[in-house]
């Protein structure tokens, strides 16, 4: 399931004096612009837990680029599939260094250039080059769609790569009769020190933090290779498909997730900016808890309370006691339901006095008395007057 959306689709649905993300952890998982990020959801108010997956390597002396370049001019190309803007620059300037720039441009001129979005096309473009055609939903699968409704039989077709092979998009333009050159002009693998994605995997699956953002397939890849390395891919699947937010920045992004069932958020536009505002509006608007207890309005948001508007951050234990007590706002939870919630093993009688203590810590924190009411040898419970749930 993939849900879309963007805040530029309307009015802020739902009023309230803190930022869009304040309360709320998101895991980071870009190395390329990955500050430029950063700066645009901490400045919504998200804690940003940066957890780089993988890393850009290029072919500028690879032998491989070299002998696809060389290929590609053997003869006339009918259509070259262009992926990344990066990717085409860099193609550029490995042939300008080998001496070969005029004549592949001059191939280039003469063949149809398929771009996949928009800063491909801005890239040829930018080389003096004219684009053909690019696809609406800017994904590789549209680009062979749109070749195979043609008689591809005896055509020349160079595929510039990002990142990784395309097995299926060329087998299946070779099985429609086309000769394929496949150019790898970078390739990604994974980041050098793997203990930050280690340690977001393990964040997403005990649920500390909200949404992970991913800007790349093979960082989705990369992450959960990881999580299968330490035993917990399964754990990772199933925190993305409850309580973590798995959010990408385009169906091309998202198709490893959604190969695996994963639920998915995109903005409408494959962009870092429509990607932090989708999520400024999604978290708040999907998992934000608003209450009104004791007569103070509380919004219950990730590891936050805000509490009449002021955001107050709760350690873990404090803040699964107060989500049990929002599931059943105005009732009596038991001390043996709360005991259950507290993170990490306890024996029967020390879990009673960690209760006790996230309570005080809880009420400590949220400050005006009466929000949380203590009923004698029952449990607690929330003093709510009316509630609603996001």
């Amino acid at each position: 399931m993939t849900v879309a959306g963007t805040a530029e689709e309307g009015p802020w649905a739902l009023e309230t004096s803190v930022d869009a993300l304040a309360g709320f952890t998101i895991g980071v998982t870009a190395t390329r612009r990955h500050e430029e990020f950063r700066a645009l959801l901490e400045r919504r108010g998200a804690r940003v837990v940066s957890a780089p997956a993988i890393r850009l390597v290029p072919l500028a002396e690879d032998t491989g680029l070299l002998a696809a370049t060389r290929r590609s001019l053997a003869g006339p190309l009918d259509d070259v599939v262009v992926t990344t803007g990066d990717g085409f620059r860099g193609w550029m300037a490995a042939a300008e260094g080998w001496g070969l720039s005029d004549e592949l441009a001059e191939h280039l001129t003469r063949a149809r250039l398929l771009t996949r979005g928009p800063k491909a096309r801005g890239a040829v473009r930018a080389a003096g080059l004219n684009d053909h055609w690019t696809p609406a939903t800017e994904s590789c699968e549209e680009v062979k769609r749109h070749l195979l409704a043609q008689d591809l039989r005896g055509r020349r077709v160079a595929v510039q790569l990002h990142g990784g092979p395309l097995d299926g998009f060329v087998a299946e333009l070779r099985a429609a009769g086309a000769e394929v050159i496949e150019v790898p002009v970078y390739r990604w693998l994974p980041y050098r020190d793997s203990s930050p994605l280690r340690r977001l995997v393990s964040q997403a699956v005990s649920g500390a933090v909200d949404a992970v953002a991913f800007t790349s397939a093979p960082a989705v890849l990369a992450m959960l290779n990881s999580a299968r390395a330490d035993g917990q891919e399964d754990a990772l699947l199933a925190a993305f498909g409850d309580s973590v937010v798995a959010a990408c920045v385009g169906p091309v992004t998202a198709q490893p997730l959604m190969a695996r069932g994963v639920p998915t958020v995109q903005p409408e536009r494959s962009r870092l900016g429509a990607l932090a505002r989708m999520l400024a509006r999604h978290l708040p608007e999907r998992r934000v808890t608003r209450l009104v207890a004791g007569g103070h309005d509380l919004e219950i948001r990730g590891h936050a309370v805000a509490v009449d508007g002021a955001l107050k951050p709760l350690p873990p234990a404090p803040m699964a006691i107060l989500k049990r007590l929002a599931d059943k706002p105005g009732h009596v939870v038991p001390r043996s339901e709360l005991r259950t919630v507290l993170p990490g093993g306890t024996t029967r009688d020390s879990a009673e006095h960690a209760v006790e203590m996230a309570v005080t810590r809880l009420r400590r924190t949220l400050g005006p008395a009466g929000i949380v009411e203590t009923v004698v040898k029952r449990g607690y419970r929330l003093a709510c007057d009316r509630t609603t749930f996001l």
